[in-house]
């Protein structure tokens, strides 16, 4: 779980991440794209590229036909997968190796993996040769330019042989050939796209169904035949390059490859570069007219037009917090990966449209003009009856496919929220009155009827009792078997219309002073009908269901095995105001109890291991990934966000910072920080092994709202009428910090400092005190110097009770029975051995020390989670060790240790009477003999006698915490 250094480094005032080791996060990866490609980028040397022709299309394949989909996550690489790879020569040395580090894996001098806000580079030095290699797009073509730069560290002339080598693989099983055009110095390999019906014809005549790869300088040999570069060494040992000679011949119906051999002899200190173009084209006269652009000075020019196009990255926020790494991320990982989602939509023709809607909300902070833009663009879509489709279609040809294709029941939810963030960031109030026809292009009506359709729509989609009908999905894709018959009904769907009528009444009581009376009664009604009718409906003990089936059933309750709890009910229940921290403090540590792991918080747990069929197909996914547990970050972000909006800013910010893989955090994500991917794995006390792993892929509806969290909380913007009030919400670790921000055309400058000597904010601008906070009538182009003081914080200690004591000793019925009484989290220590542990328990094997020690880490890790979320907790925990007494001692927690003292034949007699417990009753004699005195500097240790009555056992314990 941790490292002890991370191989994560960040240079160039944060907008450039380093990564010095190819093998401790072999996964990690960058992306860049433009207006018509995505290429993701392996910090080894494997690529996934695919192009839109108008659909997503590829130009290099695996070694066998693929299916057509999407980028996977947790994508697994395999020798032969599509890679963009350089082996090398030394002919000093007879020595080949691989750049940047596949397939050959051999062992470098040294090695770096950068990415670039605008490009991928690696830095390599091996047997005295420098190698720099350069990624990247231009603005608007399906081309990938690499550059390779080699210099000659040495002291005297030195050869090598470089081969680049470029996958094309297998393309298609009607035809596929390949051949080298000396003319323009480029492989060229062709496929017929597959298809059966004549009518299809039409459509895939016109595909680019050719795949090159070109250099600017003369090739010595070419190969374009995978069998006989590989030969009998495969990838990792061609024999084409033992041979020293490329086989150059024309190859048909042969899986195809492109390898280019260069020789080069360099002077001392001297250095060569190397240009190469790569990508998809219809015809050999389009590669002829591309022939132009292959050349170093066309590479820099593509560099610096790149560069100026990823600059509109940069938010109008320059945050500067005592968080290092956070600022670099929040200052320009975010606002990247933000506009990646917002400029292009994920590079699909049917967005689905909760993902169009919230990536817009996302270019409030970037181009506000977007976000105006894509609200009425959805809504030109939206039916006369108000629903809205479950994509959105990009161009008069696209049609909805893939989940697009399975109703929906939650787009029109969207709606209004994101409506609301883009008035209270840019106040304008005439898109309200913005007159959009409907889909039927029979009617239309302004955007604020269009907003009032969709909820209606919303309303009238209930059951009898006023639930939200869930259809085959809400905004969770796979829950798709709950309502289906059409009785289905969603506690999160019902949660969020009530929280989308609570942001528009927001917007009329803000931005539409004159709104109609009648009607803002009717969605205040409507509000309170629907969190009502949640409340009866799905609330079941401590914490609310997620949905009752078709045939009745309430699920994601403490009678599911699997299932148990669903984070977004309970978040979006505080977001619609059915609940409060305050009426229901217990939510926080059920929440904590079941869904909180070192890697945060999992959407549902336990995840499920076998289908549920009143469920969905959910429950068919590996347990801890994707939507069946994983720690799912679009669910995490709305956990942070409620949490804000309750005023829990240090539990939220921990949410929020546990989706950032920043290096200082210790935690090994197997990724870099420059994207926030859509989850971590989960299933953290099922599969511990695998838990917290990235999935590595960047389209995640979660950037939006942790771009809201950071501007709307953390900074404090609340956007007003006509100004703005300005609350932070800073960690009370934080004793200040500032940003800059351009808001509606003026310029803020922001310090905020901590202030013993005050109760609550003061607020200040230009030298002149603010009322409320608040600073009204701000004029373009102005600006604004604020200072705030904040009161300190009393930071108060989360409590760690552990009930210790040997086997036996009742110390886990205790610490169950204790931290119920006590709104705590219960932990079982016997939770965190592995199954090795138990098996060799089990067996009468004791354990030795060494594993006790890796057993206590990560124990200790789990603990600190908790107190992180300033969780009171109760540990039932044998407490052999002092030094393992010791250590929990050093978490920041406010210990105490109650000892339960049992005899050892009650202790026997109890093991014997135990029948599922893995511990074998042969072990207590050398737990007894293992537990090591109590010394006199334990003061917090607290004996109790054990063979009490459990309630008064719980009450003595109870007398004294």
């Amino acid at each position: 779980m941790y490292i002890q250094s991370s191989p994560i480094s960040w240079g160039n005032k944060g907008k450039t991440i380093s990564l010095n080791s190819p093998t401790e996060l072999p996964k990690a990866s960058h992306f860049l794209w433009n207006k018509n490609m995505v290429a993701q980028v392996n910090c080894r040397g494997y690529v996934i590229s695919q192009f839109m022709q108008p659909e997503p299309a590829k130009y290099s394949h695996g070694p066998n036909l693929e299916a057509k989909t999407f980028i996977q996550p947790e994508q697994p690489f395999y020798t032969e997968h599509p890679g963009r790879f350089f082996y090398i020569k030394d002919h000093a040395t007879g020595e080949v190796f691989s750049l940047p580090y596949e397939p050959m894996r051999k062992t470098l001098d040294s090695f770096v993996f950068n990415a670039e806000m605008s490009e991928v580079r690696w830095q390599i030095k091996h047997l005295s040769w420098r190698f720099d290699i350069i990624f990247n797009l231009d603005l608007e073509t399906n081309l990938e330019y690499w550059s390779l730069d080699v210099k000659n560290s040495d002291d005297s002339e030195r050869k090598l042989s470089i081969y680049t080598c470029f996958s094309i693989g297998y393309m298609s099983w009607m035809n596929q050939a390949a051949t080298f055009k000396p003319e323009l110095n480029t492989i060229v390999a062709s496929s017929v796209t597959a298809y059966q019906k004549v009518e299809d014809y039409p459509t895939v005549k016109n595909l680019n169904d050719k795949t090159f790869l070109m250099s600017d300088k003369k090739a010595t040999s070419w190969c374009c035949s995978f069998a006989d570069f590989v030969g009998e060494g495969g990838l990792t040992q061609p024999d084409a390059i033992q041979h020293g000679v490329l086989p150059s011949k024309t190859v048909n119906y042969e899986t195809p490859i492109a390898v280019l051999q260069h020789d080069v002899t360099l002077e001392k200190h001297a250095n060569e570069s190397l240009c190469f173009l790569f990508g998809p084209a219809n015809n050999i006269e389009e590669i002829s007219e591309i022939k132009s652009k292959c050349h170093l000075a066309y590479f820099n020019n593509v560099r610096a037009e790149y560069l100026n196009y990823v600059q509109q990255c940069v938010g109008n926020l320059h945050f500067d917090s005592p968080n290092v790494g956070l600022n670099h991320v929040v200052n320009y990982w975010l606002p990247r990966q933000a506009f990646y989602h917002g400029d292009v939509n994920r590079l699909s023709t049917d967005p689905q449209t909760r993902n169009y809607l919230q990536d817009a909300m996302g270019m409030i902070y970037l181009s506000p003009s977007v976000t105006r833009e894509r609200l009425i663009f959805a809504l030109t879509q939206q039916q006369a009856n108000g629903e809205l489709p479950d994509g959105i279609l990009l161009t008069d040809e696209a049609e909805l496919k893939y989940i697009n294709q399975v109703p929906h029941a939650d787009h029109n939810v969207w709606l209004s929220l994101v409506l609301l963030a883009y008035l209270e960031q840019t106040g304008d109030t005439s898109v309200l009155d913005e007159v959009v026809a409907y889909a039927d292009k029979k009617s239309s009506g302004t955007v604020t009827e269009h907003v009032e359709k969709a909820l209606d729509w919303l309303i009238n989609n209930t059951d009898r009792n006023g639930l939200s009908l869930i259809a085959q999905g809400d905004w969770c894709d796979p829950m798709n078997m709950v309502g289906y018959k059409g009785k289905g009904v969603s506690s999160w769907l019902t949660f969020a219309t009530a929280y989308a009528i609570k942001c528009w009444v927001k917007i009329c009581d803000q931005f539409l002073p004159t709104y109609n009376a009648k009607k803002h009664s009717h969605y205040q009604t409507s509000m309170q009908y629907l969190n009502n009718a949640a409340l009866n409906a799905f609330q079941s003990g401590k914490w609310f269901g997620r949905g009752i089936t078709d045939d009745g059933r309430l699920f994601g309750t403490e009678k599911d095995a699997e299932g148990k709890m669903f984070l977004n009910a309970q978040s979006w229940a505080m977001l619609s105001g059915v609940t409060t921290i305050a009426e229901q403090p217990e939510a926080l540590t059920q929440i904590n109890q079941h869904l909180l792991t070192p890697y945060g918080y999992t959407m549902l747990a336990p995840s499920y291991t076998k289908m549920v069929e009143d469920v969905g197909r959910i429950t068919q996914k590996s347990p801890g990934v994707s939507e069946n547990g994983s720690v799912y970050n679009h669910a995490a972000i709305f956990y942070a966000y409620a949490l804000f909006e309750q005023g829990l800013t240090d539990q939220a910010f921990d949410v929020l910072t546990r989706m950032i893989a920043l290096p200082e955090s210790g935690i090994n994500r197997d990724q870099l920080p420059n994207f926030v991917p859509n989850y971590y794995r989960g299933a953290y006390f099922q599969f511990p092994d695998y838990a917290g792993r990235s999935s590595n892929l960047f389209n995640t509806g979660t950037i939006s709202w942790l771009m809201r969290c950071v501007n709307e909380h953390l900074c404090g913007f609340k956007g007003l009428t006509n100004g703005v009030e300005i609350s932070p919400q800073l960690p009370s670790d934080w004793q200040g910090f500032g940003f800059s921000r351009q808001y509606r055309g003026a310029l803020f400058t922001v310090e905020i400092i901590r202030d013993a000597n005050i109760e609550q904010q003061q607020t200040s601008c230009n030298g002149r005190a603010l009322a409320q906070n608040r600073l009204l009538n701000i004029k373009p182009d102005t600006s604004y110097k604020i200072e705030i003081k904040l009161p300190y914080v009393a930071r108060t200690q989360a409590k760690l009770c552990i009930i210790m004591g040997v086997s036996g000793s009742g110390k886990t019925a205790v610490a169950k029975s204790l931290a119920s009484q006590c709104n705590s989290v219960f932990v079982d220590a016997d939770d965190f051995h592995s199954e090795w542990a138990k098996k060799q328990m089990a067996q009468g094997i004791p354990l030795d020390d060494n594993y006790r020690d890796h057993w206590i880490t990560k124990l200790s890790t789990y603990l600190t989670t908790l107190r992180c979320q300033k969780q009171n907790t109760v540990l039932a925990y044998s407490g052999l060790k002092q030094k393992h007494r010791e250590r929990f001692r050093t978490l920041g927690l406010d210990v105490r240790y109650f000892n339960l003292k049992v005899s050892e034949p009650i202790l026997k007699q109890r093991l014997q009477n135990r029948e599922t417990h893995f511990f074998d009753p042969n072990l207590l004699a050398s737990q007894l003999s293992s537990m090591e005195q109590i010394t006199t500097d334990e003061q917090d240790v607290v004996h109790i006698d054990g063979t009490q009555p459990l309630e008064e056992v719980i009450n003595s314990i109870k007398d004294l915490i």
